[in-house]
């Protein structure tokens, strides 16, 4: 691993991309050949399997690498001489976003018990429902997902913390390493979950702000374990759609 300590306060994914981008250039990789699977750069360069996911997303917004479902991750070009660090484009990472919103939207939700009126809630009770429906729509958006989280923050009366929640929410639209590691994480089927925002819902219900602390920390912890394994759990269904393919294709011909 480079040395962070002349990098001043660098993200850690960033030093990882920097490593990679170097062994890019050596022709350690070239175009078209299959970077080592997660665990393996993790274990090799001492970081976590999220630094490494948040890293290669970074590599493949540059467009030197693309991740091929069941296969990995490929070269798709090579540095450039004399990029520099300005061609290296960081931008806030996914798993980043996802940690800030942990931190804001708990205590958000802990101060909305205490300050949301019956209006609020019924309104974030609508939009429980609504991401309900949102789910059962193969088309649908995750437009209430967004709503739901908003107007809690609204429900706290205090418009800093409104305008920093809805920031973070433009972030994950505005990032491109965000917005592609959601865009993964659509493509694998992963929504949000109904049950973890009722339980949100009930703990403002109950106006127990540690319960309703609790209860966001729990749904973002969830996301962010989502976000990790989405490439996974994708390659998982693309494998498992094939297998079916294959057994429909055999019937065929014993039949």
């Amino acid at each position: 691993m480079s040395n962070s300590a002349d990098k001043g306060q660098d993200r850690l994914y960033q030093d990882l991309v920097r490593d990679l981008r170097q062994e890019l250039a050596s022709g350690l990789y070239p175009v078209g050949a299959r970077l080592p699977a997660e665990r393996e750069l993790a274990a090799r360069f001492g970081v976590s399997r999220p630094t490494v996911r948040e890293a290669l997303i970074a590599l493949e917004v540059q467009g030197l690498i693309e991740v091929r479902v069941g296969s990995g991750a490929h070269v798709r070009k090579l540095p450039g001489a004399g990029e520099g660090s300005a061609a290296e484009g960081f931008n806030v990472s996914g798993f980043e976003l996802s940690e800030a919103r942990l931190l804001f939207e708990s205590e958000a939700a802990a101060l909305a018990a205490t300050q949301a009126t019956e209006e609020d809630l019924a309104e974030i009770a609508r939009l429980v429902e609504e991401i309900a429906r949102e789910n059962a729509d193969p088309d649908g958006t995750e437009r209430a997902d967004r709503q739901f989280h908003v107007a809690i923050a609204r429900a706290t009366r205090n418009a800093a913390i409104y305008d920093v929640i809805e920031r973070l929410w433009d972030l994950r639209a505005a990032s491109p390493e965000a917005a592609l590691l959601h865009a993964k994480a659509r493509s694998a089927n992963i929504k949000p979950v109904v049950v973890e925002h009722a339980a949100i819902l009930d703990a403002l219900r109950r106006r127990d702000p540690d319960g309703a602390r609790a209860a966001m920390r729990a749904h973002l912890t969830q996301v962010i374990d989502s976000l990790l394994f989405a490439t996974e759990e994708r390659q998982i269904a693309e494998a498992r759609k094939a297998a079916q393919a294959k057994r429909e294709r055999y019937a065929r011909f014993s039949a």
